[in-house]
C-alpha cells in the first residue's frame, strides 16, 4: 500500500496572472503559502481483477478507461499504471472552497500512482505532469499556481514563464515572522461553494481588456514578499492583501458578489485589516488578516460562520507510507 498527503494552498496576490492569456504576453507571479490541511491518496493491489476508485462516490470498473472520474483515469494512463487496484481520494477540505483542491488531488495521484510503480520524480516535474493532465489533456481553464504550490510546499513567490515554465522561489521569512503572520490570519467559510472553471474561462477570456488590473495584482506579489521578508511589516503585508482584493473584485466575472461584498465590510468594520476570497471567487474561504485580539470581534460581527484553523505547511506533497 501507498499513502501520499499533499497539502491544500491559500493564495495571497498574483492569481489570475497564472492564466496562458496573461504570461503568454508578460510574465505572471504569485505569492501563496501551503497549509496543514491535506489530500490523501491510497493505492493498493487489489485481490478482484478489477479497479475500485472511491471518493465521494464508488467507482468499480474493469479497465482504466472506464473511470468516471476524469484526475484519476488520467493520471492512471500518464502513468501507466493498471488494475487490479484499490483508490481511494480523501480530502480534510471539499472542492470549490478555493484551496485549490483539484491540483492538490491531481499533485497527490501523481505522487502516489508513481511511488507504486517505484519511480521518484522531483516536486517541478510533478507539477509540470500535473498541469499536464489537468491542462493539456483534460482542458481544463485553469493556471499553473495550485500545481506547483502543492508539489513544493512552503511560503512561495512562484513566477510563470511565457514558455510554460514555473520558477519557484522560497520567500526567506523569519519563523517569528511568519508564526505571527499565522497568528493574524482567520479562515472562514462563506457558506458557498462554486465551480471555479466558468469563472476563469471568463477570466481568460477577458483578459487581454483587463491587462493593466492584472499587472498591477502580478506586481503586488513581489510587494508583499518584500513586506514578509527581514523583519517583515505585517501592516504593509495586510494593506496590500487588501489592495490586492479590490483589484481582483473590479475584475467583475463573477468573482465576487453583494453577499461576500457584505461579508467582507463587516469583518473590516470589526477590526480586520485586509483580506480576500481564495481561489477563482464566487465562494469558498475567505481570508482574513487582522490583530489577534480583534479576531472574536470579527467572528461575531459576522456571526460565527464555520472557520477552518490553520498552521503553514513547509513540506508540500509526500508519501507518507509505503509498504512495498
Amino acid at each position: 500500500m501507498i499513502i501520499s498527503r499533499t497539502p491544500f494552498r491559500v493564495s495571497f496576490a498574483g492569481g489570475g496572472t497564472d492564466l496562458p492569456a496573461f504570461y503568454r504576453n508578460e510574465y505572471g507571479a504569485v505569492l501563496s503559502a501551503t497549509i496543514e490541511h491535506f489530500m490523501y491518496v491510497t493505492v493498493h493491489r487489489r485481490f478482484e481483477p478489477t479497479i475500485r476508485v472511491a471518493y465521494t462516490k464508488t467507482e468499480i470498473v474493469d479497465h482504466v478507461d472506464q473511470i468516471d472520474h476524469d484526475l484519476v483515469r488520467e493520471t492512471l494512463r500518464l502513468t501507466g499504471l493498471e488494475g487490479p487496484l484499490e483508490i481511494t481520494t480523501i480530502g480534510d477540505v471539499p472542492a470549490g472552497t478555493g484551496l485549490g483542491s483539484s491540483s492538490t488531488l491531481t499533485i497527490g495521484l501523481l505522487r502516489a500512482f508513481l511511488t507504486y510503480r517505484g519511480m521518484t520524480v522531483s516536486p517541478h516535474e510533478l507539477g509540470r505532469q500535473a498541469c499536464r493532465i489537468e491542462i493539456d489533456v483534460l482542458d481544463k481553464p485553469i493556471g499553473r499556481q495550485d500545481q506547483y504550490a502543492a508539489a513544493f510546499g512552503g511560503l512561495n513567490y512562484l513566477r510563470f514563464n511565457a514558455d510554460d515554465s514555473v520558477d519557484i522561489e522560497p520567500i526567506p521569512c523569519r519563523t517569528e515572522t511568519l508564526e505571527e503572520l499565522q497568528r493574524h490570519m482567520l479562515l472562514l467559510y462563506t457558506n458557498q461553494s462554486r465551480e471555479a472553471g466558468d469563472i476563469l474561462k471568463h477570466q481568460s477570456a477577458g483578459t487581454a481588456q483587463r491587462m493593466p488590473i492584472l499587472r498591477q495584482m502580478r506586481d503586488l506579489a513581489a510587494e508583499m514578499r518584500t513586506a514578509i521578508t527581514g523583519e517583515g511589516d505585517l501592516d504593509r503585508f495586510a494593506a496590500l492583501l487588501d489592495e490586492g482584493w479590490q483589484l481582483k473584485r473590479s475584475l467583475g466575472f463573477g468573482i465576487t458578489n453583494s453577499g461576500i461584498d457584505a461579508q467582507y465590510a463587516v469583518a473590516k468594520k470589526a477590526g480586520a485589516q485586509g483580506g480576500k476570497l481564495l481561489g477563482a471567487g464566487g465562494g469558498g474561504f475567505l481570508l482574513l488578516m487582522g490583530p489577534p485580539d480583534r479576531h472574536d470581534a470579527i467572528r461575531e460581527a459576522m456571526g460565527f460562520p464555520r472557520e477552518l484553523r490553520f498552521s503553514f505547511d513547509h513540506e508540500g506533497s509526500k508519501i507518507l507510507f509505503n509498504s512495498r
